[in-house]
């Protein structure tokens, strides 16, 4: 049976558990239950860049510090269950339009998941702001391969859809560690980015792994919150309803995106999440990233 009408019911599946556990939720949010058009404007740009592989969750809870929009006890979970369904939707967009060996996507994506749960007791246990440090000093050289690359000065990433079985079982292990590293609160974004464009694999084809392994993780850690109340619910909708609508504009200009501009994109993210990690780590902070609190 094809993996990928497999990948993408499940995804589904899980997209709606949450969303009917959320339908049902006793969670009674303060100032009524319609998002206000500053909630819906704060889904659509966090969302948007998300999609790009920048991330939305350090952006979306600096806003609502900024402008005291959720209580500091309930940003994780709000972050988690308002961004969940915009990933779903992600995942689905990239995974049914992305071409990619899809054992080798489905085996990553699982990987991912597994190291997230498994893994959890034992990342937890390490020094938050030296993992913060180690991960930034990485991205940061990363970058600045990538970006010799993309001026001629040494080989840049290629343009393969499948691994081969060396370059396939490292990005095996690195998704695992990777998923374990989201218990920390960093996501995984560019370091997929960074990995399998540096194995040699076209940058697009990290965009329906990362986004199907965030979907998963985000879907179950939502769960939790959505049992637990431990979120704002109409916060939450307003990220949701201005999310999925940002997704469609964004996924369309990865996809049709060319390879070369791709390349710097994928530049730029990985140089922000460098210096956001950097940034985190000096300051002796939790950076606020992908799957936050999801142990």
């Amino acid at each position: 049976m094809p993996l990928v009408p497999i990948l993408l019911g499940a995804l589904t599946v899980s997209g709606l558990v949450l969303a009917i556990s959320w339908a049902r939720a006793k969670n009674k949010p303060s100032g009524g239950f319609v998002p206000t058009p500053r909630e819906l404007l704060i889904g659509f740009v966090t969302n948007f860049f998300d999609t790009l592989g920048i991330g939305s969750f350090a952006p979306t809870t600096a806003i609502f510090r900024l402008f005291s929009i959720v209580p500091d006890e309930l940003i994780p979970g709000t972050l988690i269950v308002g961004h969940a369904l915009p990933i779903v939707a992600q995942a689905l967009f990239f995974v049914s339009t992305i071409a990619v060996d899809p054992l080798q996507m489905t085996a990553m994506i699982v990987a991912c998941v597994a190291g997230g749960w498994l893994g959890a007791g034992v990342v937890a246990s390490l020094p938050r702001r030296a993992v913060q440090l180690g991960m930034g000093c990485a991205l940061a050289i990363a970058a600045a391969f990538m970006l010799t690359g993309m001026l001629g000065t040494m080989p840049t990433g290629g343009t393969a859809l499948h691994l081969k079985p060396l370059a396939f079982a490292i990005a095996l292990a690195i998704s695992a560690i990777l998923g374990a590293f989201l218990t920390l609160g960093i996501g995984n974004y560019a370091p997929s980015l960074v990995t399998f464009s540096l194995l040699g694999m076209d940058p697009r084809a990290a965009f329906p792994i990362m986004m199907g392994s965030g979907a998963f993780v985000g879907t179950i850690a939502g769960l939790r919150f959505v049992k637990a109340g431990r979120f704002h619910s109409r916060v939450a909708l307003g990220l949701t309803l201005g999310g999925i609508p940002a997704v469609i504009v964004a996924a369309t200009v990865v996809k049709s995106m060319p390879l070369g501009a791709l390349r710097w994109l994928v530049v730029i993210v990985v140089s922000y999440a460098s210096v956001t990690l950097l940034r985190a780590g000096l300051q002796g902070q939790r950076t606020p990233e992908r799957a936050q609190e999801a142990a």
